[in-house]
């Protein structure tokens, strides 16, 4: 009886930041067998192309959309492709945000373009998405739900990475606030925060060290993008209906030993040392 609860047969899922090759491609994957047909979005064609593109080749019910989520018309070309697509709209998943290795700094030297842009990224990216699925789905009559990801970060400290703490802390608060106010239009809206987790972008700045990770992590690993996808599938599941206004933190226990930071207090994840020393300057 289980396996009915997160059978999504029927339904349109929209995943935004789907083609990255890490927690959106995964979303993509698992909610795709569950059933859904997934309107997958990335403003890289390449990327759909590498990542999405493949799923749909296994024969996957998935819609590959080239599209920039951070603008309006980048929001108006997924509706407009969600209103051709076959189903009932039921879910968005809001993956899309991430920082550049730029953007990582004293708080003494954040300029207004760095916060900007990461607040663009993160917070309004997911907000002005969620906006719009939500219109639609009320429009529609339909219930729904909405999942966004925000990260550690923004239910912790982020030492040297001000910008993209808050504005993952604000994407927490706006999930809260839109629970409230979509709650009797049964729209239920949620995000995860994952921890360290080995995707590609995670890459550029985490190294492997497994002895590391031990130390670190409760569960002694990091955790793979399909577990943070898991998650996600939950709550965009029926087995999840009582759930909104919720931040799951899916962390792998990181957060219950919260021993990552080294004596200058940056993250012991960081592999490069120039770059761990050009951050604290």
């Amino acid at each position: 009886m289980t396996s009915d609860f997160i059978d999504l047969t029927g339904r349109v899922v929209v995943v935004s930041g789907a083609g990255g090759g890490g927690i959106g491609t995964s979303v993509v994957r698992l909610v795709a067998r569950a059933g859904a047909t997934v309107v997958a979005v990335s403003r890289s064609q390449d990327n759909l192309d590498t990542h999405v593109a493949p799923l749909a080749e296994e024969g996957l019910p998935v819609v590959p959309v080239a599209a920039d989520a951070s603008t309006d018309e980048g929001i108006a070309t997924v509706l407009e492709r969600v209103r051709r697509t076959d189903g009932d709209l039921h879910g968005l998943v809001n993956v899309a945000g991430g920082a550049a290795t730029s953007t990582w700094m004293p708080a003494t030297r954040v300029s207004r373009a760095d916060w900007r842009e990461l607040f663009t990224q993160n917070l309004e990216t997911m907000f002005f998405m969620s906006q719009a699925v939500a219109a639609e789905l009320k429009a529609r009559g339909r219930p729904g739900s909405i999942v966004s990801v925000s990260s550690i970060s923004g239910l912790n400290t982020a030492p040297f990475h001000v910008g993209y703490g808050s504005a993952k802390a604000a994407l927490v608060a706006a999930t809260r606030t839109m629970a409230v106010e979509l709650a009797q239009d049964d729209i239920r809206v949620n995000a995860v925060a994952p921890g360290v987790t080995a995707t590609p972008s995670s890459l550029t700045y985490v190294d492997e060290d497994v002895e590391r990770d031990r130390r670190a992590i409760a569960m002694g690993r990091r955790a793979r993008p399909e577990e943070q996808a898991g998650v996600i599938l939950f709550l965009l599941s029926d087995l999840s209906s009582y759930v909104t206004g919720q931040t799951i933190l899916v962390d792998g226990g990181l957060n219950l030993k919260w021993t990552h930071l080294a004596a200058d207090h940056t993250s012991l994840f960081l592999k490069d040392q120039e770059f761990r020393a050009a951050i604290t300057r």
